[in-house]
């Protein structure tokens, strides 16, 4: 090898220790050490971020390789080429002067070239009498052959980032796309939720992204989306079964007819004495406490009473019972009635058939005889609001208010 000590720079180009440290690092090379002097340079290639080189610089590389004559960097001989900065100039796809000093040296700083300067500084190679090359002043390629398998261990960390910032990209895509499809369905089918809220969610989650995002950025923010995913599932799964639910008992209850009306649409409530009017009632079951439906699906039922809550709207199950106490003394129904239903439906539902009686408040003669009716029933079993409210959903959805 032509590494057999440490040479510094020509004129006013510093020494400094990572020149030093680069031309030692080549006398770990084996004779028999071998490698591609092309392979090696698509590594150089797909290792450019890491090396901080430009691409003006790789070309320069490329023009320099292509002086070498072998097709292999080798232990065993001379890895300086020595043209001249005109000969560099043309391969080097006619870079000015300046450009070329300036990227030969961002390729030494990176340690893929040692500069051998001669004496005077000048380019050329010594000859034996015999043609053999003696010696050679230029650029050495020595450190490429040197550094070949980390130079092979960099291009491939480079692909497998490309790779999962590429896989990143595409789930946080699909993830985009279904939030943003399940939402339109949701909004379309009128699904309670508050699904202004989840949208503004959506787009803060994606707002947070940096404007060029490595794939640990995307990762956070599809983890964020997929939770967000989950709750929406949640969501339009309740409702379906909901009204899988509804439309059983629907299906399955008897059906009634008084002297008074023909029939008792789940749409609308009876005009006569609560005291004489028939209930939706369920298939015989045990009596026991009511299933407690989700806020959200009521507050689409009964939007009125959220104006009966202190500033205006309701945010938890709290706020709707205050809110049923103030509408409850409204319609004129004695502490004692609703007690009595609280006892046989339970708090929250009791101040859920409050919320309903309110917006039928108008068809409905006797309030507290009503309500009188109702816990009866709950006491005995027949009675779900399953049905009432699914009847205020549709009244209150988009679709019945336009019609």
């Amino acid at each position: 090898m032509d590494t057999g000590f440490v040479t510094t720079p020509f004129g006013r180009r510093p020494m400094s220790l990572a020149l030093m440290k680069g031309q030692l690092q080549v006398e770990s090379v084996k004779p028999d050490q071998s490698v591609d002097k092309w392979k090696v340079f698509r590594n150089v290639c797909e290792a450019r971020p890491l090396l901080d080189i430009s691409d003006r610089t790789l070309a320069v590389l490329n023009a320099l390789l292509s002086f070498y004559p072998e097709s292999h960097l080798s232990g065993e001989a001379s890895m300086v080429v020595f043209p001249s900065n005109r000969q560099l100039m043309v391969r080097a796809h006619g870079i000015a002067v300046t450009t070329l000093r300036r990227h030969l040296a961002a390729l030494v700083e990176a340690g893929l070239i040692i500069r051998k300067d001669s004496a005077n500084g000048k380019r050329f190679a010594r000859r034996k009498s015999s043609g053999e090359l003696e010696d050679a002043y230029g650029f050495s390629l020595a450190p490429l052959l040197a550094r070949s398998d980390e130079l092979a261990a960099m291009a491939q960390k480079i692909e497998a980032d490309r790779l999962a910032l590429r896989r990143s990209r595409e789930l946080l895509t699909i993830c985009r796309r279904d939030i943003r499809k399940l939402i339109d369905v949701a909004i379309d089918e009128g699904v309670p939720g508050n699904w202004d809220d989840i949208e503004a969610a959506y787009i803060h989650h994606l707002a947070c992204l940096p404007r060029n995002p490595e794939a640990s950025d995307l990762n956070g923010a599809r983890l964020k989306l997929e939770d967000l995913r989950a709750d929406i599932v949640n969501l339009l799964t309740s409702f379906d079964n909901f009204k899988k639910m509804s439309a059983s008992v629907v299906q399955n209850e008897p059906h009634i007819q008084n002297s008074d009306t023909d029939s008792l649409e789940l749409e609308s409530y009876p005009t006569e004495q609560a005291e004489t009017l028939p209930m939706i009632a369920e298939p015989a079951q045990t009596a026991g406490p009511q299933k407690i439906f989700p806020l959200a699906l009521i507050l689409q039922a009964c939007p009125q009473i959220s104006d009966y809550a202190q500033g205006g709207s309701i945010r938890g199950w709290r706020d709707l019972v205050t809110a049923a106490v103030t509408v409850r003394s409204m319609l004129g129904i004695t502490p004692e009635t609703y007690q009595a239903a609280c006892e046989s439906l339970g708090r929250e539902n009791a101040a859920v058939v409050i919320a309903c009686m309110l917006e039928r408040a108008t068809h409905i003669n006797s309030p507290g005889g009503y309500l009188r009716d109702l816990t009866r029933k709950g006491a005995r079993g027949e009675f779900s609001l399953g049905p009432m409210l699914m009847a205020l959903v549709r009244q209150n959805s988009p679709v019945a208010r336009r019609a």
